[in-house]
């Protein structure tokens, strides 16, 4: 109780309730001590009922008369007395709760019960995202779209004023606390039965390892999506088992890794977060020297992806601070300095290299070293890190080949990973894969579907799927074959292609239509609007299953059947 709201109203109210009750009181007494008379001139001795009632609403009205009969001189001049009296007890009572519904604490506590009642009546699925900015602002409506709840953590007041203030549609609780705390965790509801997630993706790496450890203690079962930028931090939190680890410079330098050996799968990357179809340029980046300025985090995760490539690298870093940092074999290929100095430009071989990538995190400076670069080499590629969200049409207008963004990568990897886990799992498997498989799987999708097909997950249980399982309980044999036939037409195919089925703990990677479907398997499917809905037919419809299944029209009650 000693963080509701009621407790601090009966904290503050305490002296004015008793101001109040005191000064009633003397009025009462006094209407019982003193003597009047009836209608007949005999004494009359007042109740308490009647003190009580006469000085209740002359305290608070003009009055309406004397009651029960006509006052005495004495009576009327206590009256009088009781009247100042109770007066200024009532302006001060006044006075005290106008103040306490100004208070802070106050209306942080009301805040906090209108939060615990909102996210109490949350029936639907949700997720808790912790800390509200562009990055979480983009992942809130995402979730939205895929029609699942979300409750937000916000230490800032400021900041979740402007969560409020964006009126999503359904309404995005919001809780003024430290998201670390484990009392916030539970009253963001991290142990209700829906929560299907939490997202913490700040900077600071400790906070989202500390963060991680709470929610585990508190909900082993709950799925973490977690930022981390060190090796030694993705370590931490594998042994806590979060599921979902994003490293925006980790994924940036295996997208760098694929644009030079694989860029069909960088495509294909590109098609599941929706950042390109597959009709888009081929991302593919040249073999030869490549110039990368800033050797942060994402310069390190660079470095290994071309050392492992065995690609020519050069690396300029402008904080000569962070020299005992590096390893003899990096210390080789640093250079210090100014990376928008033309003089340490050509020294590294500006002329000569192929590509340039700028990774510091400054926007300001990216854009200089390449405005730089592409005066002295006017032929090199340009490769930039955009840190701020709303820059990006200034990225856009220096004509930069291409623009790594670790906000969006994160807001890509999270939701994804969250929302749609089967596609997240299906980027993961794929990047195993060579540019061959990944260049006739582009073929296949556009020629059998379109050039950016929708993607679909779908798990067969009864919720789901109560046609299919039904099926499977008589013993029949359904295979994922069935999912492709029209319900127009059974003979014809849909433009439909199983990408990944996961069967507990096995993950087949494009099945093959004549496998035998079992209950509990989630599928992965690319496919068209008409597709996707005569999916969800089949699954769901007990006359649409049949057809498909049978080839006949099920009966019904409104047909005769035939003798």
């Amino acid at each position: 109780m000693k963080n509701s709201s009621l407790f601090i109203v009966l904290q503050r109210m305490r002296k004015p309730f008793l101001v109040i009750t005191i000064t009633y009181t003397i009025a009462i007494i006094g209407l019982l001590i003193i003597k009047g008379v009836d209608d007949n001139g005999n004494p009359y001795q007042m109740s308490i009922f009647d003190a009580f009632y006469f000085v209740t609403y002359t305290a608070s009205t003009i009055g309406f008369g004397e009651t029960p009969y006509e006052f005495t001189y004495a009576q009327r001049l206590w009256v009088s007395f009781s009247i100042y009296v109770t007066v200024l007890g009532w302006f001060y009572g006044i006075g005290t709760l106008v103040t306490l519904l100004q208070d802070k604490l106050f209306l942080r506590e009301i805040e906090k019960a209108k939060f615990r009642r909102q996210v109490k009546g949350l029936k639907e699925k949700f997720i808790i995202i912790l800390g509200y900015s562009q990055i979480t602002n983009e992942i809130i409506n995402r979730a939205i779209e895929q029609e699942i709840r979300t409750v937000v953590i916000e230490k800032n007041e400021n900041r979740a004023n402007d969560l409020r203030l964006e009126n999503f549609t359904p309404s995005v609780p919001v809780l003024v606390a430290d998201a670390y705390t484990p009392s916030a965790l539970e009253e963001a509801g991290i142990k209700k039965y829906n929560c299907k997630g939490l997202v913490s993706i700040f900077e600071d790496d400790s906070l989202n390892l500390r963060i991680a450890l709470t929610s585990k203690l508190l909900n082993p079962y709950v799925k973490l999506a977690v930022k981390s930028t060190t090796n030694n931090h993705t370590e931490n939190l594998k042994d806590l088992d979060v599921e979902i680890i994003a490293n925006p410079f980790s994924i940036i330098s295996s997208e760098i890794a694929m644009a030079l050996n694989a860029p069909n799968l960088l495509k294909l990357e590109k098609w599941v977060y929706k950042i390109d179809n597959l009709n888009a340029t081929l991302p593919s980046f040249p073999q030869g020297k490549y110039i990368i300025c800033g050797y942060g985090r994402m310069g390190q995760h660079i470095y290994a992806s071309l050392k492992q490539d065995n690609v020519e690298a050069e690396f300029v870093e402008m904080d000569r601070s962070k020299v005992g940092n590096f390893s003899a074999d990096e210390m080789m290929s640093i250079t210090y300095g100014n990376a928008d100095d033309k003089d340490l430009l050509l020294s590294v071989g500006i002329e000569d290299a192929v590509a340039i990538i700028s990774a510091t995190n400054d926007d300001t400076t990216n854009l200089s070293i390449l405005a730089t670069a592409k005066k002295l080499n006017p032929d090199i590629m340009t490769i930039a890190r955009e840190n701020e969200m709303e820059d990006f049409s200034i990225f856009e207008n220096a004509k930069i080949d291409h623009i790594f963004m670790p906000s969006r990568i994160l807001i890509n990897k999270t939701t994804n990973a969250l929302i749609s886990p089967l596609s997240d799992k299906f980027i993961r498997l794929i990047c195993k894969e060579d540019n061959n498989w990944a260049s006739i799987l582009v073929k296949d999708l556009i020629q059998n579907i379109n050039e950016d097909p929708l993607l679909y997950e779908l798990k067969l249980d009864e919720k789901h799927a109560i046609e299919i399982i039904k099926a499977l309980d008589s013993e029949k044999e359904v295979n994922l074959e069935i999912f492709t036939r029209s319900l127009y037409n059974r003979e014809q195919k849909n433009n439909v292609i199983p990408l990944l089925i996961q069967r507990e703990d096995e993950i087949l990677l494009l099945p093959s239509l004549d496998i035998e479907l079992k209950e509990n398997d989630e599928i992965l499917f690319a496919c068209d609007e008409n597709a996707k809905s005569d999916i969800e037919f089949i699954a769901e419809n007990i006359y649409e299953f049949h057809y498909v299944y049978t080839g006949e029209e099920k009966k019904t009650i409104f047909l005769r059947k035939d003798r």
